[in-house]
């Protein structure tokens, strides 16, 4: 375990196995269909990778780069699309993947804004779902894990880019981020 990381909240065995579970839910909703893959960057990577190699239907994957973090420990209230997709999403079967859904404002406006452009279908995958958190109405409609109010990294989840890497949701020490 890194020393930075107070414990291990969800270890690499059972994340990757909820996931692959999540995977075969997908692929029954969507069976029959085509379904484009779009992941929040740059958390969303690890998740999104392990997702969609359990996918058994069609799928496309695409990235958005989106902030409301900034390199802090909560939101700044305010949503900043820094990348946007280049794909028409007119009449497609879009899954938003997201690491965690936190505050729901990110995944509220990335919604608002694929709404507009005729999407078939919107629909939201979370690896980790956070509800203590919720500023705006925001459910995932597919999601790994709930947690408790906790800063966690690992599998993907970041603090200022750093843990991204390691293979399981840990806990990051108070002291790591609270200087």
């Amino acid at each position: 375990m890194h020393p930075n990381i107070e414990r291990v909240l969800i270890d690499e065995v059972t994340l990757k196995k909820r996931i692959a579970e999540m995977a075969e839910e997908i692929s029954r909703d969507y069976a029959g269909q085509e379904l484009l893959v779009i992941g929040l960057l740059k958390g969303a990577a690890y998740f999104m990778v392990e997702l969609t190699q359990h996918l058994t239907i069609p799928t496309q994957i695409d990235f958005l780069k989106v902030s409301s973090y900034g390199s802090g420990t909560s939101t700044t209230g305010k949503v900043d699309i820094q990348f946007d997709t280049s794909r028409n999403l007119s009449g497609k079967n879009v899954l938003l993947v997201d690491d965690v859904v936190d505050s729901g404002l990110t995944l509220k406006a990335v919604r608002e804004l694929f709404a507009g452009r005729n999407c078939r279908s919107i629909r939201i995958a979370a690896m980790l779902d956070k509800k203590e958190r919720r500023l705006v109405k925001m459910l995932p409609d597919y999601y790994g894990f709930e947690i408790p109010d906790e800063f966690v990294v690992g599998f993907g989840l970041d603090y200022a880019e750093d843990y991204r890497t390691l293979p399981y949701i840990g806990v990051l020490k108070r002291s790591v981020y609270q200087k």
